[in-house]
This record gives structure tokens, sequence and C-alpha cells, in this order.
């Protein structure tokens, strides 16, 4: 994603997460939480961040946007980033070619995939690979999701 606000900054709250029965499974629910912090860069391995609150400040920025979208890297992993991606209605994400083998989830709002030949329309709680092919995405409404790729 080479468009505006597609670098991975941002506030996101993250936390260590909670891990249940740290006793060694004797199960008495003992959680342990790591003190929130603000991430600046991408999650590593052991944080949680909030889809929803980086979401809803990326829809925001997208309504904003003279292009309309806004996106932040969450996870960079080697041959593995994760994105959350904004888009205000009616606006899209011109067609391009995935650097490798993605996957979809629309979070909240409706968007249509298309390549060429074909169109999807992703609701929310929606998912769906991406064809190894040329596609954009267009909002039909604001449009939060959240993209996988793995880097080939």
């Amino acid at each position: 994603m080479n468009g505006e606000n597609s670098s991975a900054h941002g506030d996101a709250q993250v936390s260590g997460g909670a891990a249940e029965d740290t006793d060694g499974g004797a199960g008495t629910g003992t959680q342990l939480k790591a003190e929130p912090r603000h991430a600046t860069e991408q999650v590593t391995a052991g944080e949680v961040v909030s889809l929803r609150a980086l979401g809803d400040r990326l829809l925001d920025e997208a309504r904003a946007a003279h292009s309309g979208r806004a996106a932040r890297t969450i996870v960079a992993l080697p041959g593995l980033r994760t994105t959350l991606l904004a888009l205000a209605a009616g606006r899209e994400l011109a067609e391009h070619q995935a650097p490798g083998s993605a996957v979809i989830a629309c979070l909240s709002g409706e968007a249509t995939l298309a390549t060429a030949d074909r169109e999807w329309r992703l609701r929310e709680a929606d998912a769906m690979a991406i064809p190894r092919e040329r596609h954009r995405l267009l909002a039909e409404a604001d449009t939060l999701a959240l993209l996988t790729v793995r880097l080939d």
C-alpha cells in the first residue's frame, strides 16, 4: 500500500495480554497483565492491539484525507504483514497487484473487491482470499478491513 497514511506509526493501545491458568494448570485462573502502553511501530510478539480503537482513529483519518484512506501495518513478521485499512465511503484502493497470497477481513462497513472479470461484496465479519490477479477495493460505506499478506 503506497498511499497516504500507509506508514506503520500511530498510537494504538497495546498490552502484554492476559494469560489465564499461569499456575501450571492448577486451575486457579490467575491472570498476569502487562501495563498498557502506546505502540509507535508495529505490535511485537506478546502484545495486543485494540483494532476497534485504532480502527476508529484510522476511519477519522480516512474521512479527512484527500485520498479517503488510512492504514497502519500492525504486525510485520518475516514473510508476513497484517495491515488495518480504513476507507471512507465512496473511496477506493486503486487497482494493484498483491505482493503475495492475501486474505482480507471486513471488520466494519461494506466494500466491493473487484478484478477485471468479477466482484465480491464484503460486509462486516466477511473474509476472503484475494485472487492472485490485479484487483481494487471500493468502499460502499465507511469500511475498516484487516489485510494479511504473505510476502513471497
